[in-house]
């Protein structure tokens, strides 16, 4: 059975993009095309005009599990896309520090993943994704397992890195909240095989803070995206 049907899609640099739909639907399926770990069986992933299994800048990739080597400390974890691109120990250890400075785990880095909470394993794979600085970064659904308070905060910095960077990126989700909150638009999508029900540029302020969350406007997002999936549902 086809994960993916009829889909035309574009996305411009510099966007904050969330695939909104049901679980199962082959979102992450179009998240592993453009990362070029999968190849599709027919149409064509292009990321800068390049076939995604062709293309040399760096992506970043951020899994639903942090995907930790256990017996590396925190910055030799986030250190690793470097390592093995052969980039100097010294080079590298200094590139991962600064990007745990950008996800708050400055004080976390000789710390082992055991040692920490699931949502600093997190930070540490955002971090790791972030390391080599890519143009386009892809996060499939790396909050779902935390609990609602934990994923509200790390929502807050990955949506004040983005503002920060301008990374263009593709946040995978089936929360209507998350995708309304951190994206500046939404692509919902129907039940597998994924159709595109709606392309939705979100009528929402570029600074996204916690209260947002609680205004009418929100609200009002949000149920668009509801109606949206809702229609696909039926």
């Amino acid at each position: 059975m086809a994960a993916l049907v009829d889909l035309d899609l574009d996305v411009e640099p510099g966007e904050f993009v969330a695939l909104l739909g049901p679980s199962g639907c082959g979102k992450s399926t179009l998240l592993r095309l453009v990362a070029g770990l999968d190849t599709p069986t027919c149409g064509s992933v292009l990321v800068n005009g390049v076939p995604a299994l062709e293309r040399r800048a760096p992506v970043g990739f951020v899994f639903q599990d942090a995907h930790l080597m256990p017996w590396r400390t925190v910055l030799d974890n986030a250190a690793l896309p470097l390592e093995l691109a052969g980039v100097p120990r010294a080079e590298r250890r200094e590139a991962a520090r600064a990007v745990l400075v950008d996800v708050g785990l400055e004080d976390a880095t000789s710390r082992l993943p055991a040692e920490l909470s699931g949502g600093m394993r997190m930070r540490v794979s955002l971090a790791r994704a972030l390391v080599g600085r890519p143009r386009l970064l892809l996060l499939d659904e790396p909050f779902a397992a935390l609990d609602e308070l934990t994923r509200q905060r790390l929502d807050d910095h990955l949506r004040a890195l983005w503002d920060r960077e301008r990374t263009t990126t593709l946040f995978v989700t089936h929360s209507i909240v998350e995708a309304a909150y951190l994206a500046n638009r939404v692509i919902v999508f129907s039940p597998r095989p994924a159709r595109v029900l709606a392309d939705v540029v979100l009528d929402l302020p570029a600074a996204r803070t916690a209260a947002l969350r609680g205004e009418p406007g929100f609200a009002r997002e949000t149920r668009r995206l509801l109606t949206a999936l809702e229609q696909g549902d039926g």
